[in-house]
Formats: C-alpha cells, structure tokens, sequence
C-alpha cells in the first residue's frame, strides 16, 4: 500500500512541480519520478533547514513538490537548458 501512496504523491508533487516550473506536465512517468525523488530532496533540505511541513498527505506533497521544483531547477541549470 505504501507504493501506492508514494506513487499518487510523486505524480501530484511532479505534475505541481512542472506547471510550476514550465507551465506544463512532463507525462505521467516522468511527474511521478520527478515526485518521487524530489520527495527525498525536499526531505532533506527541509530537515537542513530544520523545518517541519504539515504532516498528512498535504505535508507530504508539499514537500515533494519543493524538491521536485529544486531538480527541475538544478536540471536544468546543469543542462544549460533554459524554461
């Protein structure tokens, strides 16, 4: 059941984060892997920053979706490609 939560969460934080960042969805696929691992950067530099989200599935896709904005943004960054 676990999986399945992480999967909604990843594909609602990545779809958040990609309008966000370009104005559009990346595909299915790619807004729950993006979800996904920006899940765990944005635990990590939410918990650098020593600062706790909202618990429940609201914190959670909160806190994937900054992550997943800040892969975005050093993808692209690394890439050279620009919005």
């Amino acid at each position: 059941m676990d999986v399945l939560y992480y999967i909604l969460i990843g594909g609602v934080a990545g779809w958040i984060a990609s309008l966000l960042y370009k104005g559009s969805g990346s595909g299915l696929f790619m807004n729950i892997l993006l979800g996904i691992v920006g899940g765990i950067v944005g635990a990590w530099v939410f918990n650098q920053l020593n600062f706790q989200p909202e618990s429940g599935f609201i914190g959670s896709v909160i806190t994937a979706a900054v992550g997943a904005f800040l892969v975005l943004f050093l993808y692209n960054l690394i890439s050279g490609k620009r919005k």
